[in-house]
């Protein structure tokens, strides 16, 4: 059987990886910036992790929601602890697509309304009404189209507070967007849209999928700000690898029996794999890891010529340049081994684990000025 050929890959196939190093089956050492879209949050195969989902799996991987799972609890309290949101309720699911889409069916739950406001050049997923509030025709069929969706332009300030009124059911913000190219929505304009929010009875969603858990130099990237959002997205790095997401709600929006449900979400297994995650971001200083490395990254990065623009925040980082990258991006990884993403054909998109070292930046530098000289 052949699998469904809707992938576009490199043939490398990768056999084994600690923290940012990956060798395929040949022997070939590899610098992984990207950590498969952001996932790898932690390094790949951390002993504390590997350790922690090893122990779980002799007890037990799976049981449904239908009884008490305690690692849920425990994932609770260390993303309270590290996120410092102890107004919100935590709900477990398995994808950020899944995130989205159930913080979209809960606020229309909230409310009673339709209309979602998002922004232009957006992503936040591939399920039906994830899919309708990203802004890429090409990943949206017919099915998907029939939703009340109003596109604006990001830090278009007039235009996004103008269209939120009584008929608002939810607005939402990727912390940074990520596919759309590392731009960070402008704080002034989020405060104004959270208040606009709450006087129309809107409620106001942030997609922290690729931007939180400390990847921008804080635990979410919103705050670097008095924000507080009413729902938090969160997926990516929050497993390492295993599939992990999940939704912090505020506690207006009600709880009620059935109302949200999930088979796989929450787990023995994925809590385990959570709760790793936190302990080591904890025990191993990697939100300020970030934020200190993602200053020494782009401070070296300016000293390259050819770049047009460097976004973003800690180790979420877009290099524009004024040529498409595809070249470059195929070099950096064949001649140089290092993986890297892109956002784009101008865009090299930078998503490293975060416990990156200046060492494994200073390659990724002097290969890049090799390529650009």
């Amino acid at each position: 059987m052949n699998l469904f050929d809707v992938y576009s890959i490199y043939p490398i196939e990768i056999i084994k990886a600690h923290r940012s190093e990956l060798w395929d089956k040949d022997g070939q050492k590899y610098l992984d910036l990207y950590g498969g879209h952001a996932v790898i949050s932690i390094g790949h195969t951390h002993p504390h992790y590997n350790n922690k989902l090893i122990e779980q799996i002799n007890k037990i991987g799976f049981y449904s929601n239908s009884i008490i799972i305690k690692e849920q609890h425990i994932l609770a309290e260390k993303l309270i602890e590290l996120s410092g949101l102890k107004n919100h309720k935590l709900f477990l699911c398995n994808s950020g697509a899944e995130a989205n889409e159930n913080a979209l069916k809960l606020a229309s739950f909230h409310n009673g309304r339709k209309k979602i406001i998002a922004m232009k050049n957006s992503f936040h997923g591939r399920t039906s009404l994830a899919v309708s509030i990203t802004d890429d025709e090409k990943i949206s069929a017919e099915i998907n189209k029939n939703h009340d969706i109003i596109f604006c332009n990001l830090n278009n300030h007039d235009e996004i507070i103008n269209q939120i009124d009584e008929n608002t059911c939810a607005i939402i913000f990727e912390g940074i967007q990520g596919v759309g190219g590392i731009h960070i929505p402008a704080r002034e304009l989020l405060i104004k849209a959270k208040e606009k929010c709450k006087r129309v009875g809107a409620v106001f969603i942030m997609d922290e999928i690729q931007s939180g858990y400390g990847r921008t130099g804080n635990f979410f990237s919103f705050q670097d700000s008095e924000l507080m959002p009413d729902i938090i997205t969160m997926a990516k790095g929050m497993g390492n690898g295993f599939p992990l997401a999940g939704l912090l709600i505020s506690d207006k929006i009600e709880a009620k029996k059935g109302l949200l449900g999930t088979t796989f979400g929450g787990n023995h297994l994925a809590c385990s794999a959570g709760i790793a995650v936190l302990d080591v971001i904890k025990n191993e200083n990697l939100i300020e890891n970030s934020k200190r490395l993602g200053e020494y990254f782009f401070d070296q990065l300016k000293s390259l010529k050819k770049i047009k623009e460097i976004r973003g925040m800690g180790l979420m980082i877009g290099i524009e340049f004024d040529f498409e990258i595809k070249n470059l991006r195929d070099n950096l990884l064949i001649k140089h081994g290092i993986f890297t993403g892109f956002s784009g054909k101008y865009i090299l998109r930078i998503l490293p684990p975060l416990n990156i070292k200046k060492e494994e930046i200073d390659l990724f530098i002097h290969a890049l000025n090799i390529e650009l000289n």
